[in-house]
């Protein structure tokens, strides 16, 4: 039998950042359930559990959603993906203001349950952090008390994304980039560079 730390260390090698999808690729409804599913496993600060899930998957809704959404800060000349490579679903975690407004780190800890369980799914996700916060709370008509904390995009990945290590520790050497054969390279840090007392 597969070592689970193995199983884990793979599974966490697959779960990248995808910004490009098959978006004929429907998601249901029962599937996100699933996904905020995994949420309630998770570790929560004071067990507040003060994060709350927006689903849409529905092409209506999603097409509300994706002009609203910031792509992929440092590949400057590129503005998202075209209609055809966009998502089939996201997921927009929510603060209940009314439980807490200290939620500690339990967005983080959600977002990855979230991210592992979609590509242990065959799927790939995004966290997107810049978005129109505002406008999403309209189109979504979300009560005054929730506020939209992070989105998920959700689909069925079609471009290849690589792990290489980082050669240069300086402010260009993080920056993830595309080659032309449209690869996405994620550079990062040494195990090495990782440990204080290696």
């Amino acid at each position: 039998m597969e070592n689970k730390f193995d199983i884990l260390s793979e599974l966490l090698k697959k779960d990248r950042s995808y910004r490009r999808f098959d978006e004929s690729f429907k998601i249901e409804a029962d599937t996100l359930k699933k996904l905020v599913g995994l949420t309630r496993c998770c570790s929560s600060g004071r067990n507040l559990q003060p994060l709350k899930y927006f689903m849409a998957s529905d092409e209506d809704r999603c097409e509300q959603i994706f002009p609203l959404l910031k792509w992929a800060g440092y590949l400057k000349e590129w503005d998202g993906p075209e209609k055809g490579e966009r998502p089939s679903a996201y997921l927009i975690q929510c603060l209940d203001t009314d439980l807490t407004k200290n939620y500690h780190c339990d967005d983080g800890l959600q977002l990855q349950a979230i991210t592992l369980g979609a590509t242990a799914l065959g799927l790939g996700c995004c966290i997107i952090k810049s978005f129109n916060a505002e406008k999403l709370k309209e189109i979504l008509s979300l009560d005054e008390y929730l506020s939209p904390l992070y989105v998920v995009a959700i689909g069925k990945p079609v471009e290849k994304v690589v792990i290489e290590e980082l050669k240069d520790a300086g402010e260009e050497g993080i920056k993830y980039y595309r080659t032309p054969d449209k690869v996405h390279h994620v550079p990062k840090r040494s195990q090495e560079e990782l440990l204080i007392n290696h």
